[in-house]
């Protein structure tokens, strides 16, 4: 065990303007809970941009940290280099010795402007730059070494070799070439090692299990080979094992050091990652549905999906994401969201969406290997196979070493005449309504909706030149019709038809009376009168000498 100084420290830097975020409070809460070994650093200039401390806040940070137990506090005036070196020699010990966080408050001067675009006389008065100009720290320095017998001269010495050091630092990045553009494109994702699907899908005398069973022997299959896998969330402990039973038993055989609770703080859940990950721990977290990602997207979108583009590969950032998504048995618009065409918003992260449990294994492990941010979106209708009609996504479990790659979709029935592209329920509606039209409808399960399989999705379109994109979302502005514009763009010369789109209707929230839900939500019925109608589609070539029209109809 490390002890004394070979112990770590985490050192957070914040500015005071940052304090009133909500994202604060999530952190410096886990940390006091959790003992973490931590020095918040707030450096406290009274300004945010244009906005005073006096308008913008009713305490300092260290006013505010003492309604968090168990948070050690000091200040210091951060423009006095002794004080703030014993200041934080003091919160260095605290936290090697006590192994608890600590919050150092200091006070520093504002000496410059925010940007060349927004000056500092533009909103500051001048009792307040003088105030300022004060406490230079630089100033208060030069006099202390001087009062403690150093000469002007030295002085003058060190600050001219400063100012030719970083004049020449200056000119060297000024010359220096600019990046080769056709490196622009890189680093957005690290090489993952899944590639091919490996290991036994369909193991002989196996028995089927549901999407949910799927799930949980996969993270405990990970669990006992990886023992930097870390699960926590909400209510993934121990007491209840998820609200869909998708981690139970798993708090029991590995301990509540390593499957835990959170509390209801998304933003933490998921931005906590980022530490993990470059810890060298493996996390997996869960957002108990849906409609509760939102508070974490500014750590999802600024921080997790940027961080190895931005590193230039160096620091990709590992974290599995479980989402529990969809519609099911009237849990109403706080409980039944889709939200895959926000997430595929965010570049830099890999969106995974399975339909049955033996995809449901293979894509947990290989997104769990997978160096890069993923987000398992794991439908909640599909989990127990309850909803009429969804028995398939019953299968034999594959075993512990199946691993199925990101961005390889499937077909999951043959036709001859059109298709269906589709994932998620999507796959059993299509089922459903295809089986009015036998052996007609070729339906595509993508799996993973980013990275997508366009060579599978380009190729079928192409064979069968009638296509209709399906999705349990909002269909205005969504992933499908995205999708399907490409699809016409890629497969245009082979079209028969035009590229359909179906989803759910265009409502703010899936209504909580399940007679409602019914109305907004695709369903096989739906489904299949529009099949029949592209099935009718006929496209006819006419030609007079050296040109060519087309004419595409519709029989009623």
């Amino acid at each position: 065990m490390l002890t004394g100084e070979e112990r770590p420290v985490v050192l957070c830097s914040l500015g005071d303007g940052s304090v009133t975020e909500g994202e604060v409070s999530e952190a410096w809460q886990f940390a006091v809970l959790k003992q973490l070994p931590i020095i918040y650093l707030v450096q406290d200039n009274e300004w945010g941009i244009s906005v005073s401390s006096d308008e913008a806040r009713a305490m300092d940070a260290y006013e505010y940290a003492a309604g968090f137990k168990g948070m050690e506090r000091l200040r210091t005036d951060g423009s006095d280099f002794e004080e703030s070196y014993h200041a934080m020699q003091t919160a260095i010990d605290y936290v090697r010795t006590e192994r608890k966080p600590i919050l150092v408050h200091a006070k520093v001067p504002l000496l410059g402007h925010h940007t060349s675009g927004v000056r500092k006389e533009w909103y500051r008065s001048p009792e307040d730059l003088a105030k300022h100009a004060q406490q230079d720290p630089f100033v208060r320095l030069h006099q202390r070494l001087v009062e403690r017998g150093v000469k002007e001269d030295a002085l003058a010495d060190i600050q001219q070799e400063t100012t030719k050091y970083i004049s020449s630092q200056f000119e060297m990045a000024r010359l220096a070439d600019d990046p080769d553009t056709e490196t622009v494109r890189e680093h957005v994702f690290a090489p993952t090692p899944v590639t091919e699907e490996r290991g036994v899908r369909s193991p002989r005398g196996g028995a089927k299990v549901v999407m949910v069973d799927a799930a949980l022997h996969a993270i405990e299959e990970v669990m006992q080979q990886y023992p930097e896998a870390l699960l926590y969330g909400q209510d993934v402990g121990g007491r209840l094992g998820g609200v869909f039973r998708e981690a139970a038993t798993l708090a029991n055989k590995f301990g509540d050091k390593r499957v835990y609770n959170t509390a209801i703080q998304e933003a933490y859940i998921i931005g906590s990652t980022v530490g993990l990950s470059a810890a060298g721990v493996k996390p997996i977290v869960e957002v108990q549905f849906a409609d509760y990602i939102y508070p974490g997207f500014n750590q999802l979108v600024c921080e997790i999906s940027k961080s190895c583009y931005l590193t230039g590969g160096k620091f990709p950032i590992q974290t599995l994401i479980r989402v529990p998504i969809g519609a099911y048995g009237g849990g109403g618009p706080y409980h039944s969201g889709s939200v895959e065409t926000t997430l595929l918003s965010i570049k830099g992260i890999k969106i995974v969406y399975p339909s049955n449990a033996a995809d449901m294994k293979g894509l947990m492990k290989a997104a769990f290997l997978d160096p890069n941010p993923v987000v398992m979106l794991e439908h909640k209708g599909l989990y127990w196979s309850k909803v009429p009609g969804t028995q398939d996504a019953m299968t034999i479990e594959p075993d512990a070493d199946y691993l199925l790659p990101l961005g390889k979709g499937a077909v999951v029935q043959e036709g001859d005449a059109m298709c269906i592209i589709t994932y998620g329920m999507g796959v059993y509606w299509a089922k459903a309504a295809a089986a009015k039209f036998p052996g007609k409808v070729e339906i595509i399960d993508l799996r993973t909706l980013f990275p997508l399989d366009e060579e599978l999705v380009f190729a079928t379109v192409r064979k069968f030149g009638k296509c209709l994109v399906l999705t349990e979302e909002q269909l205005n502005n969504s992933f499908v019709q995205a999708l399907a514009a490409r699809i016409q763009q890629q497969c245009f010369r082979w079209l028969d038809a035009p590229v359909y789109t179906f989803g759910a209707l265009d409502l703010p929230a899936v209504p909580l009376n399940m007679e409602l839900e019914k109305e907004m939500l695709p369903n096989a019925e739906k489904l299949a009168a529009l099949i029949a109608e592209i099935l009718n589609y006929y496209f006819l070539k006419i030609s007079f000498g050296f040109k060519e029209f087309a004419v595409i109809f519709a029989l009623p």
